[in-house]
């Protein structure tokens, strides 16, 4: 007589979730504590993402549930949002060109480390065309179950990519010496306590609506989105508290580091080398195009890097957050890729790929 409707008692956590996802929370902030102690640059995305990850391939049944992850999207977005100010404009009109390579350089991304992978690696046409594909895992993945591909070993090569360059991107831009010295305008004090919840309530309501237009990424662009605008019009001074901010990034790496805790030790090291070699292709082609852009534009060559990054949306737009970087130009140019990636993977794996059955027989 008392007890709870399935429905309601489906959507209560289980005492081991709640566990399981206390103890990946606890591991991501020690972790990012950590290498923030050490000074290191993107030190509580990238240590909390290492932290996690360790833990989650020594066996610790780590999660990050879909409530929470929604949560880190939203304030991440907010934060980004805060960035915006009139100055960061000033290279809008460079996206068209740029938005324009950088389509040609995941079209170049996606062939050569596809090409190498067949090569060097003997895998099929379709396990190799996907697994090259940067960004938009979830869609990747679905695909790769509908045509029959090898899952485990795309998302392996598509998780290392996404680790490596969350932890070696910031440590890169700090040694090259072209991280930006000092963060563009930013709300630096705490916005009051009206102008928060309005923040929020703003941020989710732009996320819900962006989420029923089945928009890309909406929990994050849609607290971005309504950020922005209020920063931009000058309606909110200030932002989210520091540690705030700080949870987000630590809430991110520990999400990143969470994707070892679905792999065996046994795949990823029967994969490791595959991973590894597609992902220099991957490097080699963006700094080409990256090259093309800074020598050729006024873009800074920062903001250049990580919008070329081929690693996940979410990942890094964390870093151009922790990097001070223009969360304007990698935004725009992460979400063109999302969406490009989208609807040409199909086609290009269609043409060029072939279904796993067909390798076999």
């Amino acid at each position: 007589m008392n007890q709870l409707p399935a429905s309601m008692a489906l959507a209560i956590p289980s005492r081991a979730n709640i566990l399981n996802t206390t103890e990946t929370l606890v591991i991501g902030a020690a972790g990012g504590l950590l290498f923030l102690w050490a000074n290191l640059p993107g030190g509580l995305i990238s240590g909390a993402m290492i932290a996690v990850g360790i833990a989650a391939l020594a066996g610790r049944p780590l999660t990050v549930p879909p409530v929470v992850t929604q949560t880190v999207l939203v304030l991440l977005g907010i934060s980004l949002g805060s960035l915006v100010s009139r100055q960061l404009i000033q290279h809008v009109s460079a996206y068209p060109l740029t938005i324009a390579l950088l389509s040609l350089a995941t079209v170049c991304s996606i062939f050569g480390s596809s090409f190498y992978l067949q090569r060097v690696h003997g895998w099929d046409q379709t396990s190799a065309f996907l697994a090259g594909s940067p960004g938009a895992l979830s869609q990747i993945t679905m695909l790769a179950i509908e045509k029959g591909a090898d899952v485990a070993a795309i998302a392996v090569v598509q998780t290392m990519r996404v680790i490596i360059l969350t932890a070696a991107l910031p440590l890169m831009l700090a040694v090259l010496g072209i991280a930006p010295a000092a963060p563009p305008t930013i709300a630096s004090a705490s916005a009051s306590p009206i102008e928060l919840v309005a923040l929020i309530a703003a941020s989710i309501g732009a996320a819900l609506v962006l989420r029923w237009a089945k928009f890309p990424a909406s929990w994050m662009f849609g607290a971005m989105l309504a950020s922005s605008l209020l920063h931009g019009v000058g309606a909110i001074e200030g932002g989210l508290p520091p540690w705030v901010r700080g949870v987000a990034l630590v809430g991110i790496g520990a999400l990143i580091g969470s994707r070892f805790a679905r792999m065996k030790l046994s795949t990823l090291r029967s994969h490791i080398n595959a991973g590894l070699g597609s992902f220099a292709v991957a490097i080699v082609i963006s700094a080409i195009f990256v090259a093309a852009i800074t020598l050729t534009t006024q873009v800074r060559l920062s903001d250049v890097v990580v919008a070329f990054a081929p690693g996940a949306m979410d990942a890094m737009l964390a870093l151009a957050l922790t990097l001070h970087i223009d969360p304007i130009f990698v935004g725009a140019h992460h979400l063109s890729r999302f969406v490009f990636v989208t609807l040409a993977t199909p086609g290009i794996v269609h043409l060029f790929g072939r279904p796993q059955e067909d390798v076999d027989d």
